[in-house]
């Protein structure tokens, strides 16, 4: 029974950030809200988020007077791609309105909470912003972004092998997907499903001519091939800078924009990898208003969906594009306990809820069909 069984506010008003989870918490790195000043380098941000106290803190930030150490750890971003691998974040890319779009790798260490910079060697990819960067076993893949040198859309896959910390190029054959930025990219078994993104009609170079992608890509990283999908009859709206997860070996997209639509999404859709079908999906529960740039990971059975910006319900409530950044955060459930379905029963049903345990009490305030809880960051300390 898949539901969106939980709905918090007072997170981080973060947009075009990068997260991953790392067990049941969830480590948010960088982005952008409205109205801050990003002209100013300053260290990239990380939030925490507990899924199990559904608490976030934010971690203080690293001091030191070493110029060399300062350089471990990266500045504030948005735009830039975050993946796992041993207990390491690896952070890649994105941009910043002072220095533009980087391209060094950055590492953090979820054990110590310390950044460094590995040693690479290779070829590295463009300083590019709006990639996508997926793991498979011990390799992280970047597809796509738009180059900052190049100053167009990029359709090339670079690979990260971090036993050696070398970088590759590689060679793909077939048709490849389009040049494309903001798209989503996702690993099942050794493929790559590539959906979504905003891409030009006539090539990689950005004009009036925009378009956006709703047709899968598959990438097979054991022979290094684009492959041939056929055509499906039901297919989601094209879109950008939406959300994609995989979940028992099916391929989820949640909202996202289309500029030429004028159109912010909040609908769910499924992709079976294996008849290579969609069907949108109509989860139970209040889900989040229509929105893109947000950030979602798994933890388990749940998926945490978190931030991004939406169409200002007021004039003068965005920014100079009348957008309003958001601070809240969803929980889609697809195994909800019997112990969250009794608890929503209650909220539901107003129940009466003195006769329940103290805990149990305390999380039905977390639990939501109508109603919300207002949780503020806290401190690290506290």
């Amino acid at each position: 029974m898949l539901r969106w069984a939980v709905h918090l506010e007072g997170g981080p008003r973060r947009v075009n950030h990068a997260a991953v989870a790392v067990g049941h918490k969830v480590y948010s790195f960088g982005g952008y809200c409205s109205g801050e000043d990003y002209e100013t380098l300053r260290q990239i941000d990380v939030h925490v988020f507990n899924a199990v106290s559904l608490r976030w803190i934010k971690l203080p930030p690293v001091w030191t007077n070493s110029r060399d150490q300062v350089r471990e750890v990266p500045y504030m971003r948005y735009g830039h791609s975050a993946v796992l691998i041993d207990d390491i974040v690896y952070i890649w890319g994105g941009r910043n309105d002072t220095e533009g779009a980087c391209n060094v790798l950055y590492a953090f260490d979820v054990n110590t909470h310390k950044w460094f910079t590995p040693k690479v060697s290779g070829m590295v990819p463009g300083a590019r912003d709006g990639h996508s960067a997926c793991v498979l076993a011990k390799s992280m893949f970047i597809f796509g972004g738009y180059e900052q040198l190049a100053d167009c859309f990029s359709n090339d896959i670079h690979k990260l092998d971090t036993t050696n910390m070398m970088w590759t190029l590689i060679s793909a054959k077939g048709t490849p997907a389009r040049w494309r930025d903001f798209h989503s990219a996702t690993i099942i078994g050794t493929k790559m499903y590539v959906f979504g993104g905003r891409a030009d009609r006539f090539g990689p170079f950005h004009s009036n001519n925009e378009i956006y992608c709703n047709r899968i890509k598959v990438f097979d990283t054991e022979t290094n091939s684009w492959l041939d999908s056929p055509p499906t009859p039901v297919l989601p709206e094209g879109r950008r800078s939406h959300s994609a997860f995989s979940y028992n070996g099916e391929l989820y997209v949640f909202g996202g924009y289309n500029a030429r639509l004028n159109r912010h999404f909040h609908d769910l859709w499924k992709f079976n990898p294996v008849s290579l079908s969609w069907r949108k999906i109509e989860p139970k529960g209040k889900g989040p208003c229509p929105r893109r740039r947000q950030c979602c990971c798994r933890v388990g059975d749940k998926i945490i969906l978190f931030g991004g910006t939406s169409p200002s319900p007021e004039e003068g409530m965005g920014d100079e594009f009348d957008l309003m950044d958001h601070s809240d955060l969803y929980i889609l459930d697809f195994s909800p306990s019997l112990k969250t379905l009794c608890k929503l029963a209650v909220i539901q049903y107003s129940l009466d809820q003195s006769c329940l345990p103290h805990d149990i009490r305390w999380e039905l305030s977390a639990m939501t069909t109508n109603s919300t809880i207002s949780r503020p960051i806290v401190s690290s300390q506290g």
